[in-house]
């Protein structure tokens, strides 16, 4: 029998109960003892049905609460035709469940949202244990290390050990810069860390950035804002000085002239006349030096063109055939694809290349079986990159870290711009050029763009 609302039900069924408790009493009194105990067992009958009757309000509030607990948002709850307050508890449930749905869908747009930054952001980031477990890893980190996947630090030993163990020394807040070669890349890697609790891990997150290139151009700017310096001085000094020497110069030249019998003794306007053509030689040097150097500030702006490299190497050889004949040097280009292109200025970089043939060239001075390799092909990191290799006597690991600033050089008859004023060009191309060697056996240019 349905009724209507919960209250209805509750009381018809407690008048059943009590009118089948009023006949089993009755009939204990009749001869026959069956009937009282069939009596009796619908009575047990109807008082299990009644506390089912009152329990399924509990059991769906259990059901309501294991919905929260498991996060199980996906179901609604239905009490009808069980009176006013069932129908608002009916209500009251729903909108829980729905303002728990609303509140985990924000969380997990919100989640997708960081980790979308987190993935597509150029920052390398790493999240490890104290162990080196890593516990989360993203895209830029992968690129960095050419990983695919990485479960724990110790798998970056094959990069650099000092890298591995700053990571797992590092200290919240702390800055460290590693530097690596790695094979043709040159990395300078600023890591900054931090900590937090996740239940009962400690999890280090650190950011890892290459700063090669930020490191090269504030240098490049240093040394240009000196080179300004430098030049707006020794011009302001040199210029009168050549003036003044020049005029002196001719207004003596007619005491000085055969028969001339006024003016000075004639030895010592001679003596006054050399030493001035002196000061005026001097000083025309001097604003050729400081000419010659300014051109570091002076590079114009790369017009840039999609190039086929194999073109430019051969461009290069026919420049340099002369110069590597008469050394007895061996000349290799290889390029990988056939098709290599990158955006240059076609130029400015012959220049480049240029000039690091010749360096390589001066390395190879009075050497048997001299060998000069030029090379194009895409690193493991998939940037554009040239090569110049030879096998010169090379260059000293003290020296190495300074040839490439400006003024630098250990040619007796070197300007030591060459190499500074390669480096700015590969700049201004958003590249580096780097170096290594092993004296007496290989050095290696590597421009990378």
């Amino acid at each position: 029998m349905v009724y209507k609302s919960f209250r209805l039900n509750i009381i018809a069924r407690v008048l059943v109960f009590a009118s089948t408790i009023f006949l089993f009493f009755f009939l204990l009194d009749t001869d026959t003892y069956l009937t009282p105990i069939l009596v009796f067992i619908a009575a047990l009958l109807q008082v299990y049905t009644l506390i089912r009757y009152v329990e399924k309000t509990n059991r769906d509030l259990a059901s309501f609460l294991e919905s929260i607990r498991f996060s199980e948002f996906t179901r609604s709850f239905k009490i009808e035709g069980m009176g006013p307050s069932f129908n608002e508890l009916n209500t009251a449930f729903n909108d829980v469940i729905s303002d728990f749905q609303k509140v985990r869908s924000e969380k997990e747009e919100h989640f997708h949202y960081l980790q979308s930054i987190v993935q597509n952001i150029d920052v390398s980031i790493l999240a490890y244990q104290k162990d080196g477990t890593i516990e989360m890893i993203n895209k830029a980190s992968k690129k960095l290390f050419q990983l695919n996947t990485i479960k724990n630090i110790d798998k970056l030993n094959y990069l650099s050990e000092e890298l591995v163990q700053t990571m797992l020394t590092i200290k919240p807040g702390e800055n460290k810069l590693v530097k690596i070669q790695d094979d043709d890349d040159f990395l300078q890697l600023a890591i900054n860390s931090t900590e937090f609790k996740l239940k009962d891990k400690i999890i280090t997150l650190a950011t890892i950035k290459n700063i090669q290139n930020v490191l090269e151009e504030q240098e490049t700017e240093t040394w240009q804002k000196l080179i300004r310096v430098l030049t707006h001085e020794i011009m302001n000094s040199i210029t009168p000085i050549g003036s003044l020497s020049a005029t002196l110069e001719t207004m003596l030249k007619p005491y000085t002239e055969e028969g001339s019998e006024s003016g000075p003794d004639r030895e010592t306007v001679l003596e006054i006349q050399h030493a001035l053509k002196t000061i005026s030689k001097r000083s025309s040097g001097l604003m050729h030096f400081v000419d010659t150097y300014r051109n570091l500030t002076r590079i114009p702006k790369p017009n840039f063109t999609h190039v086929k490299v194999s073109t430019v190497f051969e461009n290069i050889e026919s420049l340099m055939e002369k110069d590597l004949k008469e050394n007895n040097i061996e000349f290799l280009k290889l390029v990988e694809p056939a098709g290599f292109e990158v955006s240059m200025d076609e130029q400015l970089i012959e220049q480049v290349l240029i000039n690091l043939l010749k360096n390589s060239i001066h390395a190879l001075e009075g050497r048997e079986k001299g060998k000069i390799t030029m090379k194009a092909f895409f690193n493991k990191r998939g940037r554009p990159t040239i090569q110049i290799i030879d096998n010169g006597v090379g260059i000293l690991k003290d020296v190495l870290d300074k040839i490439f600033i400006p003024f630098f050089t250990t040619k007796p008859s070197g300007s030591g711009i060459g190499l500074a004023l390669s480096r700015q060009i590969l700049r201004l191309h958003g590249g580096t050029i780097t170096a290594a060697s092993t004296p007496e056996v290989e050095t290696i240019f590597t421009m990378t763009f």
